[in-house]
């Protein structure tokens, strides 16, 4: 796996540190039934307003199911499409706009799937493998190539696998792969006790 340094105020898990989207996926290399299982465990995990866990995700793995991977594939956008056609996971993230309990609309359901979302990736990275989340997809499309109750929304779009090795990685992504990682100073996002 292509290891890039990050900037760090403070030291935090190296799995944190670790994680990033790639966009170089091998082939070659299937992500296995139980490395699914555990990263799906880890989404289970997740915390949720009320415990309700709103997220239901549409796992879909090449290797065993094609036509249903390919369902998600055709919904992503072309940009995305380019560099997924490798990834041997796809996993259409969805969240149940209203509360299990009383049917009432549920304003943090989509909040409550990022976190399981971030949880799978991040059990992904411990795995070894990587993962990237998506915007750049259809959720109408995906709703009505899996018949998806209107109740839920798609909201992303995970690519799961194994990154390829440095030498290997095409050049029509290489820049982009192998660009260093950078975030905002901390300032810029964290505010201590007032805005600002």
């Amino acid at each position: 796996m292509i290891k890039k340094k990050i900037d760090i105020a403070e030291p935090i898990n190296d799995v944190i540190a670790s994680r990033w989207s790639s966009v170089a996926f091998d082939a070659e290399k299937p992500v296995s039934q139980q490395q699914l299982m555990a990263i799906m465990e880890a989404g289970r995990w997740a915390p949720s307003c009320f415990g309700d866990q709103p997220w239901r995700f549409i796992v879909c793995n090449k290797t065993e199911n094609p036509e249903a991977w390919q369902k998600i594939y055709d919904s992503l956008a072309e940009g995305n499409q380019g560099w997924c056609a490798k990834v041997p996971v796809l996993i259409a993230a969805c969240n149940d706009t209203l509360f299990s309990m009383n049917d009432n609309p549920n304003p943090w359901a989509a909040y409550d799937t990022g976190a399981a979302s971030v949880s799978m990736c991040l059990q992904a990275a411990d795995l070894g493998l990587t993962s990237h989340q998506m915007a750049g997809f259809s959720a109408e499309m995906i709703s009505e190539k899996f018949n998806i109750p209107e109740r839920y929304k798609p909201i992303t779009v995970i690519a799961i696998g194994h990154q390829v090795a440095e030498k290997n990685v095409p050049d029509a992504v290489k820049e982009r792969e192998l660009a260093p990682r950078k975030r905002n100073a901390l300032k810029d996002n964290f505010f201590m006790g007032n805005w600002g």
